[in-house]
């Protein structure tokens, strides 16, 4: 294979991740990807292979580089070394779209030729539920989150993200197969399924009452953050921006108490208790004990005392629990809080009637873990709350990036969706996915709006709750696999004397 090849598939790879936040360039996604197919296309599947992993090498480390800012910045690590800790993780996500293309390559030798492009986009859909669901699980930038603006976002409450990707990664294959033939008709069906998202119902959800939120952005830098000799003063400033809040809903970001809730001054706790004598408080901080395990929380304080609390339960790799066998390269970081125990489930907590569905940080990546929230019953949501610190990962891209998963939970749950953040990402969106109000990154403040809650249930939230992402892997399966050794075998049985 001519190295060109390589180099423009990495092209590729990169383009891909500029169609994701900041930028909405959602029909970049599509087009990217019908390059990397267009030069897989009659290749080997070894060959598909090598351009898939050059494809997601590209596009994992243009998407994920803020990565280097934790590494290097925060976690001590040489340049050289943030680098290529930064290039192996980005080489191990590439495996997934390696896989995927070499699994479709193989499958496009013996299944027609109607059915090429979907054989693409199921083996797309394989890998990108893989990274999904795969050790713990690591979603970040899916294909589909770039189409939260766009004609494929119609689809979001009833297919979710990970089939808006394979549909965008069909329309590109038939994109491919067109330009190849020369011909309109493969493109047909599935410019036509994007057509029809735009026609079906859109609204699952109804109003349920009014919240005023006060979403709270302290802007501690990172770096000062665990320091002794500062956390008194940051305490104070935090604590004053309660008091000034309005009624209704305060919400700090993700471990706004650097420490323990039980080794936070006796002064402190009481000026938050007396902070909720006039509204509700959900304050992020650690909960627990050495013997047991120190638990990310969000507790909620009402009429003078700690009401509820939740702690989170999908913990990431590397920065909240330590992979078996990793436990040096963690160490080395020097990252706080860096082997946490996980949270129990917890229903929402009910303020001035609305029922609140904390998350804390990347939690809301995983729409299959939330769902039980998004329908209805007792422990249905009518907003959901992230509490979130990006401050370890820089200003640039990484915020962007959150906020927009955020945008396709509301799309896929109708369910309005209201951030607090340490540094940026501070945001009321509505349930229909659009940013109502932001605060400017890296600036201390708070933002007060007024959020309604929804009741209801979007298609996506009835058949996820009910079966999982089952029926995406047997669809992709079935395509991807089933389908072309079923013409593999009967052209074997034609074929034989």
């Amino acid at each position: 294979m001519r190295a060109p090849a390589w180099a423009l598939a990495a092209l590729a790879g990169g383009l891909h991740a500029l169609a994701f936040s900041p930028t909405e360039a959602w029909w970049l996604q599509p087009l990217a990807l019908a390059a990397l197919f267009g030069l897989a296309w009659q290749a080997s599947p070894w060959q598909a292979a090598r351009l898939g992993a050059a494809f997601g090498l590209a596009w994992m480390g243009v998407g994920l580089w803020w990565l280097y800012v934790s590494l290097h910045e925060f976690g001590g690590l040489v340049p050289p070394l943030a680098v290529g800790a930064l290039l192996l993780l980005g080489a191990f996500l590439a495996l997934y779209p390696a896989a995927a293309l070499m699994l479709a390559a193989h499958g496009r030798r013996h299944a027609p030729a109607w059915a090429w492009p979907a054989v693409w986009a199921a083996a797309w859909l394989l890998g990108e539920l893989a990274r999904a669901q795969w050790f713990t699980g690591f979603p970040w930038i899916a294909s589909g989150y770039a189409h939260t603006v766009g004609p494929w976002a119609a689809w979001a409450p009833w297919v979710g993200v990970y089939a808006i990707g394979a549909l965008s990664a069909w329309w590109a294959a038939a994109l491919v197969q067109a330009w190849r033939v020369r011909a309109s008709r493969p493109l047909w069906l599935p410019t036509g399924l994007v057509l029809v998202g735009l026609m079906l119902p859109s609204a699952f959800t109804q109003g349920a009452g009014t919240l005023t939120v006060t979403l709270l952005q302290p802007n501690v830098p990172q770096s000062q953050k665990f320091d002794p000799a500062l956390i008194g003063r940051y305490l104070d400033a935090l604590l004053t921006q309660i008091e000034r809040s309005p009624e209704g809903l305060v919400l700090t970001p993700e471990s706004v108490l650097p420490l323990p809730l039980a080794f936070v001054p006796e002064d402190a706790q009481q000026r938050l208790s007396a902070a909720s004598q006039r509204r509700a408080v959900m304050v992020g901080t650690f909960l627990g004990s050495d013997a047991e395990g120190w638990v990310n929380s969000l507790t909620g304080w009402q009429g003078g005392e700690m009401r509820y609390t939740y702690g989170k339960r999908h913990l990431l790799p590397f920065g909240e629990f330590i992979p078996p066998g990793f436990e040096w390269f963690v160490r080395r970081l020097g990252i706080p809080m860096d082997d946490q125990a996980r949270g129990e489930h917890q229903r929402p907590w009910v303020v001035e009637g609305q029922r609140l569905r904390p998350l804390i940080c990347y939690e809301d990546l995983f729409g299959e873990d939330i769902v039980g929230s998004a329908v209805e019953g007792p422990d249905a949501a009518t907003v959901f709350v992230n509490a979130s610190n990006l401050a370890w990962f820089g200003r640039w891209m990484v915020q962007d990036q959150h906020l927009q998963f955020s945008q396709m939970r509301a799309l896929e749950f109708q369910r309005p969706v209201v951030r607090s953040t340490n540094t940026g990402a501070t945001a009321h969106v509505d349930h229909l996915g659009r940013v109502r109000a932001r605060l400017e990154p890296v600036t201390e403040g708070s933002l007060t709006a007024i959020v309604e809650g929804r009741v209801g249930s979007t298609p996506y939230a009835r058949w996820l709750a009910a079966t999982g992402l089952w029926p995406l892997w047997v669809w992709a399966l079935v395509l991807a696999v089933a389908l072309p050794l079923g013409f593999r075998w009967r052209s074997s049985r034609v074929s034989a004397p």
